[in-house]
């Protein structure tokens, strides 16, 4: 099912999409050797909330049985962490890299966007790998047109990431979001058939790119959110909430 947002309704994303924008810049000031994952997630939840919105994770409802509904107001994905990395007492250090999702939750409707940060001086490998992952994302949205389709946006980032000798994940996918965090459609970062969907202006997607350095196989931790390579191998993770348009997509989640 396709969900078509109204000219009001983008409005009022927009709104979330720019706390959300706002809160990366401030946590990109924040990342540097020595802080906590606990620490930029207080910071992060202190600016959002300073912003009259609210995190959109914390409190997320956990899709298996037993498991803890998110802890955090932002996942904070460490090196072969691939995304809902819980926020805690890890401190980042020189050379890492780390994956930052936020979500904000303001008049109604939410704004999801997510960063790979260099913490300190990181190799020249695990640059070019943020590098690729930002411009898979792009090149992805180059489709997002009214009239193409959702595999149109999948095929571009696949073919960016495979063609620059990394791999996509294949579990976890971008999707439609507005009232609701998560809604239809899904758009995967790989061809796949099932998700033909036509774009049509007004809808409002997170595109969101999960790129790793080496198998695209993940594997889940024993707390039920932190997924992480199979292999140990380094993954980065770019985001941003856009809106189809008869012209080019309206990123919500940019700073201008």
């Amino acid at each position: 099912m396709i969900i078509i947002k109204t000219k009001k309704e983008i409005e009022l994303m927009k709104k979330a999409g720019e706390v959300v924008a706002l809160t990366l810049h401030r946590l990109s000031e924040a990342v540097e050797p020595g802080i906590t994952t606990l620490e930029l997630d207080r910071i992060a939840e202190e600016f959002i909330r300073k912003h009259g919105a609210m995190p959109s994770f914390k409190g997320y409802k956990a899709a298996f049985k037993g498991v803890m509904d998110f802890p955090g107001s932002i996942c904070s994905s460490i090196n072969n962490e691939i995304i809902h990395g819980m926020p805690g007492l890890r401190e980042l250090k020189d050379g890492d890299i780390i994956s930052i999702d936020v979500g904000a939750y303001k008049d109604g409707f939410h704004g999801d966007a997510a960063r790979t940060f260099a913490v300190g001086q990181i190799s020249d490998e695990a640059q070019k790998l943020i590098d690729i992952t930002r411009q898979s994302f792009y090149e992805g949205i180059k489709n997002a047109v009214n009239g193409k389709r959702i595999i149109d946006i999948s095929g571009a980032i696949e073919d960016c990431v495979v063609g620059n000798g990394y791999s996509v994940v294949r579990e976890f996918v971008g999707h439609g979001i507005g009232r609701d965090m998560h809604e239809e459609p899904q758009v995967p970062n790989y061809r796949c058939k099932s998700q033909r969907s036509r774009l049509e202006p007004g809808m409002s997607i997170a595109v969101e790119p999960m790129v790793n350095q080496g198998t695209h196989k993940i594997k889940i931790l024993e707390n039920g959110w932190t997924v992480e390579t199979f292999d140990g191998k380094l993954s980065a993770h770019y985001e941003n909430t856009i809106v189809v348009t008869d012209e080019e997509p309206l990123i919500l989640t940019l700073l201008n």
